[in-house]
């Protein structure tokens, strides 16, 4: 495991040009940065960077590169990500003359500050994605989020006056918009996809109970699911909310209360003891939930029946 001291942090828009060998930016706050570049820093040697700063990249040509791989791809024009502040990035090596192209949009955060956007950050989840959940592009698409970009770049880089910080945002949120809805297509044409992550989500809350996790470490949180199916927790939220209409933690509720109801009916178990089985720490949270879930309390339940 590394050290925190093997972690470089990139806390500016500066910094972040400096570490990519670009010269200053152009303003403080925004940075359009065109991989094309021929003075982009291609070779990190390894080291790793905390990023304090929003990072929307779109890359296209040899995307494996730059660490995304080739599984599911809906198109070949193009793969998007989105990265939020805090994480740990690890840029691949690329070799001198590789065919990458596109380009990268960095933001600090102090940028949204006053804004309605700033509010807004939390409801985007795909900044909380893995890159293998990359949005893939079609060229049309492409080309409209790439139309934005530049639009960003022409403001911040004409004489900066009163309405340039609400022209910024307000076409950083249209390009926010446009990738919700990319994502939404791709959730639905990958539908096939889908299905086979909610058959393993499925059996793996049965395996879960089956071998006693729930006695060991609690009910199953949306964390160990998305880790045990190697995807990010908001983006197995997000691909049952469009599958199903539910989320991860709707679905793991919904698991655990219908074999509440199989053990109120078919034994006189007290309702602390049954909480205490399904993996419960405290009896209180289980009858909170039971009721928010079927409007009775457990025992109201069990007389009910």
């Amino acid at each position: 495991m590394k050290n925190m001291k093997d972690f470089k942090n990139i806390d500016s828009i500066v910094e972040a040009h400096q570490v990519l060998g670009l010269e200053s930016p152009d303003h403080p706050l925004i940075s359009l940065i065109n991989m094309n570049n021929p003075r982009l820093r291609k070779n990190f040697g390894g080291q790793n960077y905390v990023l304090n700063l929003y990072h929307i990249g779109l890359k296209m040509g040899d995307i494996n590169a730059f660490g995304y791989g080739r599984n599911s791809y809906d198109f070949q024009d193009g793969a998007m990500a989105f990265i939020a502040p805090g994480q740990v990035i690890s840029p691949g090596d690329q070799e001198e003359g590789g065919n990458i192209s596109g380009w990268m949009l960095l933001f600090h955060p102090d940028l949204l500050r006053q804004s309605n956007l700033s509010d807004k950050m939390d409801t985007y989840n795909f900044f909380s994605y893995s890159l293998n959940e990359a949005l893939h592009l079609s060229r049309k698409e492409k080309n409209s989020v790439t139309e934005l970009v530049h639009k960003i770049e022409e403001e911040y880089n004409q004489n900066i006056d009163k309405h340039s910080q609400i022209v910024i945002i307000s076409t950083l949120e249209l390009l926010l918009n446009y990738a919700t809805r990319y994502y939404d297509r791709q959730f639905s044409t990958r539908t096939n996809n889908n299905k086979k992550y909610i058959n393993r989500f499925e059996e793996l809350l049965k395996d879960y109970y089956k071998s006693n996790k729930h006695i060991e470490i609690g009910i199953p949180t949306v964390a160990y699911c998305g880790e045990t199916l190697h995807i990010s927790p908001k983006y197995l939220s997000d691909l049952l909310r469009k599958e199903t209409g539910r989320n991860t933690q709707d679905h793991i509720h919904s698991f655990i209360i219908e074999k509440a109801k199989n053990k109120l009916l078919n034994s006189s178990i007290p309702v602390s003891k049954i909480a205490y089985e399904l993996g419960f720490v405290y009896p209180q949270y289980f009858s909170k939930l039971f009721k928010k879930t079927t409007d009775l309390s457990p025992s109201e339940y069990r007389n009910l029946n």
